[in-house]
C-alpha cells in the first residue's frame, strides 16, 4: 500500500543527456566555475556539501572525497574522477585555495550556497538547455548515470549518502538502462503488412 501514496515528484526527475551535459559544461569559460560543475557532478554532490569542501578532503591516493557533515550530520566518500582529478590539480594551480576547496573574496572565504547556483543557471541558458534543470540535477545525474553504467543501488546509496534505499531507487524510475532494451509489445508481435486503408 505504500506505493500507491509514493510522492508524485518521483517520476519528474528531470535528467540531462550527456549531450546536454557537455554543453553545459562547454559552455563555461572561466575555470573555478567549471570545476565547480565538474565536482558537484562528478561526485554528486549537494550545493551544502560543495561549498563546505576543503583542499584536505580530497585524496587523490585513494582516489576519494571525504564529505565531513553531509546530509543529517553524517561524514561519507564518494569517488574522485581521474578527469575531475586533473581539473582539480589546474584549478589549484590557478588559485592556490586555502582551507575551502571554493573560495570567495579575498580573505577566501567558503563559497555562499547562491553562488553554484548562480553558475550553474548561467551555464545553463549560455548552453540553450530548456529543461527544467536546477544545480541540484547534476546530483540527480550523478546517480542516474551510475546506475544506468552497471552501478549496483546499495552502491549509489553509500555514495549519495541516503540513509534509506527507498531514496535511491527513485533513480530506478528515470534511468534508461533497463528502459533502453525493453521492447513495445507491439514489435514483439507478427503483424503482416497494414493492407490499405479504406
Amino acid at each position: 500500500m505504500q506505493f500507491l501514496y509514493a510522492k508524485p515528484q518521483v517520476f519528474c526527475l528531470k535528467i540531462l543527456s550527456s549531450d546536454e551535459l557537455l554543453c553545459l559544461f562547454d559552455s563555461v569559460s572561466n575555470l573555478k566555475h567549471r570545476t565547480i560543475l565538474f565536482t558537484a557532478y562528478a561526485c554528486g554532490l549537494r550545493v551544502s556539501e560543495l561549498i563546505n569542501l576543503k583542499v584536505s578532503d580530497i585524496d587523490s591516493n585513494r582516489m576519494m572525497v571525504r564529505i565531513e557533515h553531509g546530509k543529517g550530520g553524517k561524514d561519507r566518500y564518494t569517488i574522485l574522477s581521474v578527469r575531475l582529478l586533473k581539473e582539480l590539480r589546474l584549478y589549484w594551480l590557478k588559485y592556490r585555495p586555502g582551507n575551502w576547496l571554493f573560495y570567495s573574496g579575498i580573505n577566501k572565504n567558503k563559497l555562499s550556497r547562491a553562488t553554484p547556483q548562480q553558475v550553474f543557471k548561467k551555464a545553463k541558458i549560455k548552453a540553450g538547455i530548456k529543461k527544467n534543470v536546477v544545480f541540484h540535477s547534476l546530483r540527480h545525474n550523478f546517480a542516474t548515470n551510475l546506475l544506468e553504467a552497471g552501478v549496483d543501488i546499495r552502491t549509489i546509496q553509500i555514495l549519495m549518502g541516503h540513509t534509506s534505499i527507498t531514496s535511491t531507487a527513485i533513480y530506478l524510475h528515470v534511468a534508461r538502462k533497463d528502459l533502453g532494451s525493453a521492447k513495445s509489445p507491439l514489435d514483439l508481435l507478427y503483424v503482416p503488412n497494414t493492407c490499405s486503408v479504406k
